[in-house]
């Protein structure tokens, strides 16, 4: 079975706010990837920026500077 680990989790209410938020994050070195939503959260468009939990400040500082449309920030194990 695979090892679960901490990541930081971002949802967003719709598609064009994860693909926003990809292209945000990979312009600007902030590492992570679009997957589908966990089913412990429950999202508008079904996908989420998922990322390690150490890039949690960069994610949020980057939400904030670009203005990105976000629903949510969490940290969970998966």
């Amino acid at each position: 079975m695979r090892q679960r680990e901490e990541k930081c989790i971002v949802t967003f209410r719709t598609t064009t706010g994860a693909m926003a938020m990809e292209r945000a994050c990979k312009a600007q070195g902030v590492p992570g990837r679009l997957i589908p939503v966990p089913r412990t959260i429950t999202a508008g468009c079904g996908m989420c920026w998922a990322a390690p939990k150490e890039a949690r400040t960069v994610v949020e500082e980057l939400v904030m500077e670009q203005h990105l449309d976000v629903d949510g920030i969490y940290a969970i194990l998966i």
